[in-house]
This record gives structure tokens, sequence and C-alpha cells, in this order.
């Protein structure tokens, strides 16, 4: 287990916590009230919390899939990322993609999940060509129905 410091911004929201014992992730809550239009509305919604993440870790920000599959909403640049230096509010992009309902956001409602990784530092080293596999450069359905 590792413990991970909390700055609590708004003391009138629960500290998040993972559901039950073995989850990966801890839910997220919203810090106001707003409304997503219909269609494509999306908001810049905050938690009220930052958090300090180790080195060697990040924090990915996960759409709650109730709310994708009841209401269409998701977390529109799944992952968010939060970098091990980042010392700001922690805040969701969330965004409705039900075509005729808009959706409502109470302060205090769970609206994405915050699951933290591990990370490893990388270097690019250019080269002039790459080793070859049995796949290639083979993507985008490149197995299978797309």
């Amino acid at each position: 287990m590792i413990d991970i410091p909390v700055l609590r911004l708004d003391d009138g929201l629960e500290l998040p916590a993972a559901a039950r014992d073995g989850d990966a992730g801890i839910d997220l809550r919203s810090r106001v009230d707003l409304v997503l239009g219909p269609a494509g509305g999306r908001a810049l919604v905050p938690t009220g919390l930052a958090v300090e993440v180790p080195p060697g870790l990040a924090g990915l920000v996960l759409p709650r899939s109730g709310l994708a599959l009841s209401h269409g909403v998701t977390v529109l640049n799944a992952p968010g990322l939060i970098d091990a230096g980042y010392r700001g509010e922690v805040s969701v992009i969330l965004v409705n993609t039900d075509p005729v309902s808009e959706f409502e956001v109470k302060r205090g409602d769970r609206v994405a999940q915050l699951v933290v990784v591990a990370v490893e530092a990388v270097r690019l080293d250019a080269v002039y060509e790459l080793s070859p596999t049995e796949r290639g450069t083979g993507g985008f359905g490149h197995s299978g129905r797309r």
C-alpha cells in the first residue's frame, strides 16, 4: 500500500476512497453543480483535491462505467493524466454523448475514478530502423474486423 498525500481544497466533500478492498479506482467527486448539454456538452469539473503523486507513479483519471452506460457521460480525454510534479487541483473533463438528454451533475456526485499506476522513465533513442516483428507495420484493425 502506497500513501499519497492529498490536499483537501474543499472540506465539505468526502475524502475519496476505494469502495471495496481490492478496487483499483478511487471515486472522484464534483465540487460544483453543473449541467452537461446533450450531444457533446462538456465541462471542466473540479474535484476539490490536489494530490502529490510520488515519482515513478502517475494518476490516471478514468470514466465511471455506470455513468457511461446509463447516461452516456464519460471522461473526454480518458485517461486524464496526473504527473508526479503536478500540484494543482484535480479536475475532470466530462462530456455528455447522449444525443437528446442533458445530464445534471450535483456537488458531491461521483464523476470519475483515479487509478495510480507505476510508470517507467523513458528516453527516445533515434535509430535508422526498428527490429522486425511478425506484426510489422500492421495497425488499426489489421487482424480482423474494424
